[in-house]
């Protein structure tokens, strides 16, 4: 709930405006019980007790990886359903990267977190809990956020929208929406939604191939849409919020990665002023593909330098704790099963 939300519960039951603040407070330390609230009068607490739950997240799995400190958390959910949660340090402050989903109904060929389908959305709270209890768990101040996880964050886009608000309050977490990146497959009927939110994050696209054939191929969400159809949604999104997008593309040995998709790559990057973000893929057990070459990732930067485009290559981290989103989790599905 928002501050104005609980404000208004409060003063159903009889309370005093400034208790929802203390109450707000609280929550946003992570309180795990509303016994533990010892500024509030028993008689409240036993009100909320009687009104409302808390749950929190608990750790089925941690790994911190020997290389470069990157923790991977499997959380254990209140209808033990799981979801996996990253904290990566870098110069600039520390980043999570939070699911939004239980498993995901996209199909990408490439990942593990649509193994298995989508089994639900996540509500504003669990999302929120991912950010918070990787905090306090791990002690490390977060100053920035992915919405990069399992599943698709505009497939869940009321829950994911509610997240924000509730991260972003200047008396609560308070992370900036310019410290926020939202990475969707393409679901392109809901950017101009998001536009019209004005939010100021950043919109990621995993485009991770220029053209209908492969990308298809790659990521059924473009069948019935289209790159064409993409490229004009990202264009129309950067024109109403004077955001730039930001294109993810996984390096697929001999899948994505000839001279051919450069080339278009960089044209449709230039046509919508995209940075390129080029991804080692992590290779999946269950799945075909395996990461580009380095001498295809060479050549293919050059041709994308060449073109002018603005490309980055994305660090590997935590390559040693499973790190692709939905390893960990689909192992613990293996070990269930």
């Amino acid at each position: 709930m928002t501050l104005p939300e609980i404000e208004a519960e409060l003063a159903a039951l009889g309370e005093a405006k400034f208790r929802a603040k203390q109450v707000y407070e609280w929550l946003g330390r992570g309180v795990r019980s509303f016994d533990r609230m010892s500024n509030l009068p028993l008689s409240l607490r036993e009100k909320l007790k009687e009104s409302f739950h808390l749950y929190e997240p608990k750790v089925l799995s941690k790994q911190v990886s020997q290389i470069d400190g990157t923790i991977k958390y499997l959380w254990e959910l209140y209808d033990g359903n799981a979801v996996e949660t990253v904290v990566m340090s870098y110069q600039h402050g520390n980043t999570v990267c939070v699911s939004c989903q239980v498993g995901c109904r996209q199909g990408c060929a490439f990942c593990a977190s649509t193994i298995g389908g989508l089994v639900r959305s996540l509500n504003a709270s669990e999302i929120l809990d991912e950010v918070l209890f990787s905090q306090l768990d791990s002690g490390k101040k977060i100053s920035n956020i992915v919405l990069m996880g399992i599943g698709e964050p505009l497939d869940n886009f009321d829950n994911v929208m509610r997240f924000l608000e509730l991260v972003n309050d200047p008396a609560g977490m308070n992370i900036g929406m310019r410290h926020i990146s939202l990475s969707t497959c393409g679901i392109i009927e809901r950017f101009d939604d998001l536009a019209d939110r004005d939010l100021q994050l950043t919109l990621t696209v995993s485009l991770h191939a220029p053209d209908d054939e492969t990308r298809s191929r790659l990521m059924p969400a473009n069948r019935g849409r289209g790159v064409d159809k993409l490229m004009d949604a990202c264009k129309r999104y950067y024109e109403r919020t004077g955001r730039r997008i930001s294109f993810e593309y996984a390096m697929i040995d001999g899948v994505n990665d000839t001279e051919k998709h450069a080339r278009l790559l960089a044209k449709r990057a230039k046509s919508v002023g995209a940075h390129v973000n080029l991804i080692p893929l992590n290779h999946v057990e269950e799945r075909e593909f395996k990461p580009s070459t380095s001498g295809h990732m060479k050549a293919f930067i050059k041709i994308l330098e060449d073109e002018k485009v603005n490309v980055t290559v994305r660090r590997r981290l935590g390559s040693d704790v499973d790190a692709s989103c939905g390893q960990l989790r689909r192992k613990m599905q293996k070990q269930n099963s």
